[in-house]
């Protein structure tokens, strides 16, 4: 019992988790989740190809099944499920999510549409040329291995990286705290930009991108964006790319055509893509389009059938890549993990820098090997020569001595390798032609050898070489190969959103907007009577009634001064009470709806409160941004805003609660942005009743027994603004309204 009272450790609990869970952190981002910057692989990459090169899976050979890589990589290098390995391992052999595959898989490795791969044990796979040039030199020392979890094998720390994986296939993941997500590149492109680099290491991020140039998807598309915009998001590492899919218009003859959709966004899947715009046409919400079909095989093929050969093709692509994935940004963040192991945002310069560092190394490393081997390899040539030169009495020596080794080398002075190569010797390789072989080889690595030797002793020479091979990965991987030729285009656009007007959009109906005095809105389609007896819920009766169109914006003016802005179509249609206005727009608790009307561009209002103070607003000022609506007119303690007329005319009459009648020129009311007003009509007791705005030839009209009134005869209630003016005409109704 003292013992294990011995043993117990006492720690705080925050401390502890703390501690272990920033271990867990670091083994996520370290161990999983982000990529080296010299090889662009994450762990459980760089295993599956390790495992398949020791099953000797090069393009060469034949293939084995998927289910033995993995096995393989889960019980040698990598103890996790089989189907995250087998998951990532599905993904390199992708043509559509690598720019390069890295496993060349024959069996279904699942689709554009997002159908998933065959089981593991059905799907076989080898390595490609890509993948092969990926890990040339890790038998020459290239890299260091270490141990695998279990102290039985070993594994590369990283690859030797002959071809610039990390930007030529990019990567993603999410870490603890952090994420990655790097756009695949085209290679010819990323090695122009390295020999820059190299030719000029202080290059700016500028000039490498003119080389770069950009992305390069696998599924194609065309990028949008600006060229400064795209050196601003490689100077930062961060930013985002905004990819359109690739179209053209099909001529079917006498104007008939078909949009033919060939290449789509990075990740986009294709099947969901279909389905969007599918609804879309259903929903009625894309008018200008009839029908879409999937005709893709191997290849793309979305077909887009416009409503009538009158459609705009452009008005009509913009409006599907506003709503749809036909358009999509791709966000970078070249968030890896550098030499050091150390994560960190990089631009495209650190990336290009910390690769050609690599390189360097690779190249040292290798060279250092070959000379070794080299000087090995010499010392033994040597050793036959000088037994070639006096064979004879070597033979004799081995012949009579007893111990033959001690004497050669005391009697030659060799070394013990050179002696016991020479006992090694074949009596079938004593012939002369083999002599002279062996001189010829000892000539060239001679010469070999002073060549490496010259090689490690020049920076200048060491970078001619990672030059060369540059260039000998860019010939064999260039844009001149099926593989290596561009997929992704360029096309700036305005990166400003294009203003497709709504009647583009919506399918023109005509409605009837019905809005209830408890604030509950509906549309009935059509165009109703507007004094139709309309059903209500208990206790409710109508307040507005209009005709629209589904295309129409109405604007809505409510007793605190306040326009609020809705899409016609976006009302609730159908038999029911519709629904509370308040769910559409934020109308106070203690406000109610003035007047309600379609929007009209190039008009004028007059708005004015019950106290009788107003001004003219034009109608740049009735959209609101959001659904909080627009102050347009203050209103005072006790005061609320009950008029809006649109101005049609060149007079207006006022008519107070006491009945009097103020008649002026509409051009005595002030044109403002936003306020208060100024006094319309003046009034002793009583506010503001009705307003009319007419032409002067015309006069104003009301309802009287017996029909219809027009006064023409203005005289007697003609003043100015703020005037108090004259009892109305005999026979102007008790309700002191104008005729409307």
């Amino acid at each position: 019992m003292a013992e294990t009272q011995e043993k117990i450790k006492e720690v705080y609990l925050k401390e502890e988790l703390s501690s272990r869970y920033l271990s867990y952190a670091m083994s996520t981002i370290v161990s999983r989740s982000l990529p080296d910057v010299r090889d662009g692989l994450k762990p459980v990459h760089r295993r599956l190809l390790y495992a398949m090169r020791q099953l000797h899976l090069d393009p060469k050979s034949g293939f084995k099944k998927c289910a033995r890589v993995v096995g393989d990589v889960i019980g040698k290098y990598h103890p996790h499920g089989d189907s995250s390995v087998y998951g990532a391992m599905c993904r390199l052999a992708q043509d559509f999510s690598v720019r390069y595959p890295l496993v060349d898989g024959q069996g279904n490795f699942g689709n554009i549409d997002g159908d998933s791969p065959a089981a593991m044990r059905y799907t076989e796979a080898r390595m490609t040329e890509f993948a092969v040039a990926l890990m040339d030199g890790l038998s020459e020392n290239a890299v260091d291995f270490i141990d695998t979890y279990d102290g039985e094998e070993q594994e590369p720390v990283v690859m030797p990286a002959a071809v610039p994986n990390l930007l030529c296939n990019g990567s993603n993941g999410i870490a603890v705290g952090m994420a990655t997500n790097i756009p695949p590149h085209n290679l010819a492109e990323v090695c122009d930009a390295l020999l820059l680099m190299i030719d000029k290491p202080e290059a700016t991020v500028e000039a490498l991108v003119r080389k770069l140039k950009g992305p390069d998807f696998p599924t194609g598309g065309v990028i949008i964006d600006k060229f400064s915009s795209i050196v601003d998001i490689y100077t930062s590492g961060k930013g985002n790319f905004r990819v359109r899919s690739k179209w053209h218009k099909e001529d079917l003859g006498q104007g008939q055509y078909q949009i033919v959709v060939t290449e789509i966004p990075y990740q986009v899947v294709k099947s969901k893509l279909i389905e969007r715009i599918a609804q879309l046409v259903l929903d009625k919400k894309v008018p200008l389009l009839s029908d879409i079909r999937d005709e893709s095989a191997s290849d793309v093929r979305i077909v887009l059938e416009p409503k009538s050969r009158n459609v705009d093709a452009n008005i009509l692509m913009e409006i599907l890549f506003k709503e749809t994935e036909l358009e999509s940004k791709f966000n970078m963040n070249m968030n890896v993990l550098d030499s050091e192991g150390v994560p960190r945002v990089m631009s495209i310069a650190d990336v290009c820098r910390e690769y050609l560092n690599h390189r360097v190394k690779v190249l040292e490393r290798r060279s250092n090997y070959r000379l070794q081997k080299i000087i090995a390899r010499l010392e033994i040539l040597s050793g036959y020569l000088v037994a070639y030169l006096n064979l004879d009495e070597i033979i004799h020596i081995i012949r009579e001595e007893d111990d033959p080794k001690v004497k050669l080398i005391k009697k030659f002075k060799l070394s013990d390798v050179q002696a016991e190569s020479i006992l090694n010797m074949k009596l079938r390789n004593l012939r002369k032609l083999d002599e002279a072989e062996i001189k010829s080889e000892f000539e060239d690595l001679t010469a070999e050898k002073a060549s490496l030797e010259e090689l490690l002793s020049s920076d200048e020479l060491r970078w001619r070489k990672i030059a060369e091979e540059i260039k000998a990965v860019k010939d064999k991987f260039g844009k001149k190969t099926a593989l290596g030729a561009r997929r992704t285009e360029f096309a700036e656009v305005n990166l400003e959103d294009i203003d497709i007007s709504i009647e583009a959009r919506i399918e023109k109906e005509p409605l009837t907007i019905i809005l209830s005095q408890k604030g509950w809105i509906r549309a009935m389609k059509g165009y109703q009577p507007l004094d139709d007896d309309f059903k209500f819920k208990d206790d409710d009766n109508l307040l507005l009634a209009i005709h629209a169109q589904t295309t129409d914006k109405i604007v809505l003016f409510d007793t605190s001064g306040k326009f609020f802005n809705i899409n016609a179509c976006d009302i609730p249609t159908g038999r029911g009470f519709g629904q509370p206005l308040r769910l559409m727009v934020d109308v106070g608790v203690n406000d109610q709806i003035v007047d309600m009307f379609v929007y009209t561009a190039k008009t004028s209002y007059l708005i004015a409160s019950n106290t009788g103070y107003g001004f003219i607003i034009d109608d740049s000022h009735l959209l609101a941004q959001t659904r909080q609506g627009r102050r347009i007119m203050n209103v005072a303690q006790g005061e609320r805003a009950a008029f809006c007329c649109q101005v049609n005319g060149d007079m207006v009459a006022f008519i107070g609660d006491n009945r009097k009648i103020l008649v002026c020129r509409l051009e005595e009311v002030p044109t403002i942005a936003r306020g208060r007003g100024v006094c319309l009509q003046k009034y002793k007791d009583g506010g503001l009743c009705d307003i009319q705005i007419f032409n002067e030839k015309d006069g104003f009209c009301f309802n009287r027994s017996g029909g219809k009134a027009v006064e023409t005869n203005l005289i007697n209630w003609l003043g100015h603004r703020a005037g108090q003016g004259k009892l109305a005409p005999f026979g102007f109704p008790k309700s002191g309204k104008f005729l409307k």
